[in-house]
């Protein structure tokens, strides 16, 4: 057997093996190590690198939120200022234009306040406000969760479809045709009367002019428009739901109400949460058209809200400035009820409006 003619590398004394190049130490950019460090003009050249990269990513979605911030700053923070009045005696005919009268206004420091909480019909107004805000949270909150659950069980997209049209309609009806409609169902010659009359069973049912039946027909009337538009957020977020976990409880022998109570509701208690949480901040303001309509039928003492009782005061009696100190305690308070109903959904484990640190 040949030996190979390729040559060998001659071997170090006392070694087994061939000489090699010691190795390069590799640099790092630890300091001391001898490796290049990254100097502040650097960290911030490629911070602004970053920032128009976004730019120039995100700029279609930057243009197309301006209006809305715009119109936001224009018609919510701007008029926040206005505020001022409720300190001051304030007149429109102090001055010409609206900034001359304020400086021209007496100021009166916490007088309206004052007169705000002695005053009986501001406390019924207050009353009235939180029987039906806790009404429509009782009775109202949970349809449209129920409602997002029946549509979402139908299989046919056809009639889904359907079903989600003839539910969305009604918000789109203003709130005197919604009170016509019921007027003409409830009312004392609406379709309900006059079938008792024809009967002999009744005579003067008229449900639409009963003080006390009133908070249970204000609750009817805000189901009955807006039920079916709140549906939207909840199908979205069932939408979002892997099928696979229905195949695989089904497989496990789970019927359609385990499946719902074990599937469907935690994937929407996030939602139910943030909903939960806006809705209770929310409760002072239960509306002024749909109660301003129909106070003369039912009287001031059923239908003053808060937000009547406002444009009662503002508007109809010119006490601008006694308007403004009720409107900033309603503020004060609808940001009190958001922080608490916050902090509650944090403690159950949920975001909530914004996310806990």
């Amino acid at each position: 057997m040949s030996q190979s003619t390729v040559p060998r590398s001659p071997k170090r004394e006392g070694g087994g093996g061939p000489e090699s190049p010691p190795p390069k130490h590799r640099k790092t950019g630890a300091p001391g190590a001898g490796g290049p460090r990254r100097d502040g003009p650097a960290r911030a050249r490629g911070g602004t690198e970053a920032w128009q990269h976004r730019l120039r990513r995100d700029y279609p979605l930057i243009l197309m939120t301006l209006p809305v911030i715009g119109l936001l700053v224009v018609f919510a923070y701007i008029p926040i200022v206005g505020n001022v009045i409720a300190f001051q005696f304030f007149s429109p005919y102090a001055g010409d234009g609206f900034f001359q009268s304020l400086a021209n206004s007496a100021w009166v420091g916490f007088e309206h306040f004052q007169t705000m909480v002695n005053d009986r019909y501001f406390w019924g107004a207050v009353e009235n406000t939180v029987v039906f805000s806790m009404l429509q949270l009782l009775f109202y909150f949970p349809v449209p969760i129920a409602l997002a659950l029946l549509i979402n069980s139908i299989l046919h997209n056809k009639v889904r479809a359907w079903a989600q049209a003839v539910l969305y309609l009604p918000h789109f009806f203003s709130w005197v045709l919604v009170i016509t409609v019921f007027q003409q169902i409830f009312g004392g010659a609406g379709l309900i009367a006059q079938v008792m009359r024809d009967n002999g069973w009744s005579d003067g049912f008229d449900l639409m002019t009963d003080p006390g039946f009133f908070k249970w027909l204000i609750t009817f009337q805000v189901i009955w428009k807006d039920a079916g538009w709140g549906i939207i957020v909840f199908l979205a977020a069932l939408s979002m739901v892997n099928q696979e976990l229905y195949e695989s409880a089904a497989v496990d022998g789970a019927n359609r109400w385990r499946r719902i109570w074990h599937i469907t509701l935690p994937a929407l208690r996030p939602v139910i949460a943030l909903l939960l949480v806006l809705q209770v901040g929310n409760m002072l303001t239960v509306g002024m058209e749909q109660f301003l309509i129909q106070r003369t039928a039912v009287g001031v003492g059923a239908s003053e809200v808060l937000d009547t009782y406002v444009w009662d005061r503002g508007i109809a009696n010119h006490q601008f400035s006694y308007a403004a100190a009720v409107g900033i305690v309603k503020g004060i308070f609808s940001l009190a009820l958001v922080l608490a109903a916050n902090r509650v959904a944090h403690a159950m484990g949920e975001q909530g409006v914004y996310k806990k640190q």
